[in-house]
Formats: structure tokens, sequence, C-alpha cells
């Protein structure tokens, strides 16, 4: 299974990344595209299953981290790759759709590292320590003294101190520490130097003669120390989710995504270029705040997960800064613009994750962890209210988001090659085209939703979201006959009655799962009528 996984991965989804970036013409594109949009489909399900299997709670994380990359880079691809074909000579646009295959390929690498239990060159991976990990090592090592006064050197507990104090200049030297965090960090660093040699002092005597009172004065040493260290995670916890906190709360306006929006399609480069400037320093801002949260993150699986959301920023920030420039230099075009907002959105997205996992890590801090995420189905005024008690929150298992994200990328892929076709018409205000691009609109939504994230909040929304997108079927009966059972399949489903856990369940993966084929019938339909249409 292994080696069959990553056979097929070097082989295909490589492969057609190569191909990819090779084309010359929008329709080889556009073919190798649904190609490459197949394969990372089943790329997905092979994946998600590896991680349903993993014991190693560190080595989910990394893969939960490269398959997210690889789902949000699949569709950057799409519109960076367009782009490049649409604009050939604009560097810009070249360097956006290299960025996106480079991240690619570093992630697919990181799957095939974790799925083979390998890595390249026979390197070991190597991972810096964190303040948390350091404290919760030293104060092991300090309490093990109760047991046994031999077992490890006073060299070694002085060079795990230096080790932590030396992580703490993460804090101390940052901009973005406020006076009183970096004042209260260095005293309770000066102290624990202090403290701990007081205790190494009762420790060596105690070793030359174990008497009560020594042994008393050594129990009062280890407290002290390790309640100082104590005080010293609590402050540098502190200052981490304070300056989070606040950097979420100011930047959830996205004021200058906006800006750079309009300005691009403006064409206005000057006001781009100070905009990309802001846009680094928020950036900067940014990566300096997942790289403290790292620090206090408490447990292995959120310590990944904070240096994906530091690697995402470092990566996104330039991508996006590519984009605009590309709009601002060809203001006119629809692709670019679309480009850009795809970017956007997924600047917006880490943002909106990085609250997630801020409450995570706050969780762990104070001793509230183990729970499932727990995804709300609650009614909402309206025609679906005439059936349902009140509902309670649905806790999804691994297995059940990966299931219903495997199909949201579906869905998603599909929705994409909708577009496609619908661009190749001249007329945007044909009837065919404006209810192609609605529904379009529509399953795009509920790609979202599977992600969390979009208009749809509930399972609820998801439901009536089928019932509006079945609605359109009397215009498009008319090309295709095929629409008339995956219709009413689509209106038994979401009229469906459920209640409990299991049966929301199915009745969302089944709304769900219809619409790849609903949309697939929809872009045979539009490319139909794009062959065929009056000359």
């Amino acid at each position: 299974m292994i080696n069959n996984l990553k056979f097929d991965f070097q082989l295909l989804v490589l492969a057609t990344m190569e191909q990819l970036e090779k084309v010359s013409s929008f329709q080889e594109f556009v073919q190798i595209f649904s190609q490459f949009g197949n394969e990372m489909v089943e790329f997905a399900h092979l994946t998600g299953d590896r991680q349903n299997d993993l014991k190693d709670e560190k080595k989910k994380a990394r893969m939960a981290a490269s398959r997210a990359v690889l789902e949000k880079c699949t569709m950057m691809l799409l519109t960076a790759s367009k782009t490049c074909l649409r604009h050939p000579d604009c560097e810009s646009a070249r360097i956006n759709k290299d960025g996106v295959f480079h991240r690619m390929r570093l992630a697919l690498e990181q799957v095939i590292e974790i799925v083979t239990d390998s890595r390249p060159n026979g390197e070991n991976e190597v991972a810096p320590i964190s303040i948390y990990t350091g404290i919760k090592e030293f104060k092991n090592k300090v309490e093990g003294l109760r047991e046994n006064l031999y077992f490890l050197s006073k060299e070694n507990l002085s060079t795990m101190l230096e080790v932590i104090l030396e992580h703490t200049e993460d804090f101390t030297d940052s901009a973005y520490t406020s006076h009183e965090h970096r004042e209260h960090i260095l005293e309770l660093s000066k102290q624990a130097k202090m403290e701990l040699e007081q205790l190494v002092s009762v420790w060596m005597q105690a070793q030359n003669q174990k008497t009560k009172d020594l042994m008393e004065d050594l129990e009062v040493a280890i407290l002290k120390t390790c309640q100082c260290m104590n005080e010293l995670k609590r402050e540098v916890h502190s200052a981490a989710t304070s300056l989070a906190a606040d950097l979420l709360k100011y930047h959830t306006d996205h004021m200058v995504l906006k800006a750079l929006k309009i300005t691009g399609v403006e064409g206005n480069l000057e006001a781009v270029a100070e905009y990309t400037c802001k846009l680094s320093e928020q950036k900067e801002q940014l990566v300096e705040m997942c790289r403290l949260l790292r620090h206090v993150s408490g447990t292995e699986p959120l310590e990944i997960t904070c240096i994906h959301a530091e690697d995402t920023f470092q990566v996104t920030g330039p991508q996006i800064i590519s984009a605009a420039e590309t709009l601002a230099l060809h203001p006119s075009s629809k692709i670019a613009k679309e480009n850009l907002e795809v970017f956007c959105e997924a600047w917006e997205s880490q943002l909106s994750d990085m609250s997630v996992l801020l409450r995570e890590i706050n969780d762990v801090f104070e001793g509230r962890r183990g729970e499932k995420r727990v995804y709300l189905s609650l009614p909402r005024p309206g025609k679906h209210n005439a059936n349902l008690k009140t509902l309670k929150p649905v806790k999804l298992d691994t297995e059940e988001q990966a299931k219903i994200a495997k199909l949201g990328l579906e869905l998603h892929l599909l929705t994409s090659e909708v577009d496609s076709e619908t661009e190749k018409w001249e007329d945007q205000e044909n009837e065919i085209v404006q209810h192609g691009q609605g529904m379009s609109s529509m399953a795009y939504s509920m790609y979202l939703f599977t992600r969390g994230e979009g208009l749809l909040k509930t399972t609820q929304d998801l439901f009536h979201q089928a019932e509006v997108h079945d609605d359109d079927k009397p215009l498009l009966l008319l090309e295709a006959e095929k629409l008339i059972p995956i219709c009413k399949q689509l209106q038994i489903t979401a009229k469906t009655s459920v209640q409990g856990k299991s049966a929301t369940f199915t009745k969302r993966q089944n709304t769900t799962s219809w619409h790849p084929v609903y949309m697939e019938v929809c872009r045979w339909i539009v490319r139909v009528a794009l062959l065929f249409r009056p000359s």
C-alpha cells in the first residue's frame, strides 16, 4: 500500500504537474487540469485514509497540514496558471504561478515522507524545542531529584535552563512584545537563575550528607524552582496570546486586501505598491505571532499547526503581492482579478484558522483539551423549522470530516471546470451562461461549507442551498434528460427530515455527493451549448 501510494504519487501527480507547467494553450490546460483534478481527488482519498490510520499525533498533524496546503493550492494553481496563459509576457504572473507549483511540491514531498516513514538522504527530523517543552522537561528533571540525587549532573540542569532562557529572547527581542511583558520575562529569567543556584547548592550538600534538614531544604528549593518556571511559562503564554488576540482583532477588517483589489482594478501601480508595503508589514507581524505562539502551544500537534500557519503567511503574502501587481498591469483582466481574489481568500481563511488555533492553545493551557471540534446544526427561522426539534451540536469524528472534505474538493474542482466553460462565451448575458454561473456560485458556497467557511453556517443552510440549486432544473431540462433523476434525488435528499447525528451526517454527505454529478452535467451542457450556438 505504502509503495503503491508513493509510486502513484510520483508517476501520476508529479508527472501531471510537470505537464501543467509546460502547457502553452488554454484548451490544453483545461484538459490536463481536469485529469490533474481527478488525480488530486484520488490522492486526497488515499492520504485521508492514511491519516486516519496514523497512530502518531505529530504525524497526523503534519499530514493534515500538508493536505490542507494541497487542497488550497489546487485552486490557486488553476487561477494562477490561467492568468499566466492569458498574460504570457507578464513577469509577476509567472512568479505567482511558480510559487504555487513550488509549494505544492514541498507539500507532496512531506506527504511521501510521512507515508513512507522516511526523509530524503536519510536526514533525521530535528524540531526546534519550544519554551513549553523545555520547561516541562526541566521540571521533570528537577522533581526527579526527590527520588534520586545522582541521576544527572548540575551541568546538565544548568544547560537545560540556559536553552529555555535563550528561547525567551524570542519574546524579549520582539518588537511586538509589550514593555510590561518584556520586563516581567526578564525578571523571571533572572529569578530562575538564582533559584537554580540555590537548588544546586543544597543538592550538592545533600549528596554528601543526607540529613533531614538538608532534604527539607532541598524540597523547598525544588518547589521554589518549579514555581518560578510555572510563572515564566504563564508570562510567555500571556505575552503570546495577548499579542495574537490583538493582531487578529486588528486585521479582521481586511482593509489592506480590499485596497489592493480596488487599486488593482483601477490600474493604479503607485497605490498598489503602497498597499503591498503595508501587506508586507502585516505579514511580518503575523509570522512573528506564529513563532511566539509555537513556544506556548502546549502540544506537538498544535506546535506543528503554528509552524504551518507561519509558512502559510510567509508564502501567501508575496503571492498576493504578485497577483495584485499583475492585476494593476492588466486592470481589465477578469482572470487576473479572480486570481487575486483566490489568494486573498487564502489569507483570510488562514486568519480565521488562527482564531481557532488561539482558542485551542488557551484550552490546553486551561486544561480543557481533548474535546472534538463541534459543528453546530442550529435551526433558522423559515420553512425548515416546521418539523425540527431543538438541535444539539453534532460532533464529527476524523473519518466523517475527511469524507465531507473529499466531497467538497470534488465539488470545487467541478465548479472551476464549469467556470472555465462559461468563460469561453463572448456573450456573458446569455441565459445558459448566467444560469451556469449562478449554479457554479451556489456550488462554490457548498464547497466552502465543507471547509467551515463561507455564508452557509449550518447544516440547514446547506440543505436549503440544495433546494435552491434544484430550482434551475426547468431551463436545463431542455438541454439534458440526465438532470431529471439527479434533480429528483437532490429534492428527496434535501427535503428528507432527519433526527440524530448519524442521520444528519448521512443526509449531509448525500447532499454534497450528488452535487459533483450535477455540476459535471452542467459543465457538459454549457460546453455543448457553446459548440452548437447559432453563429
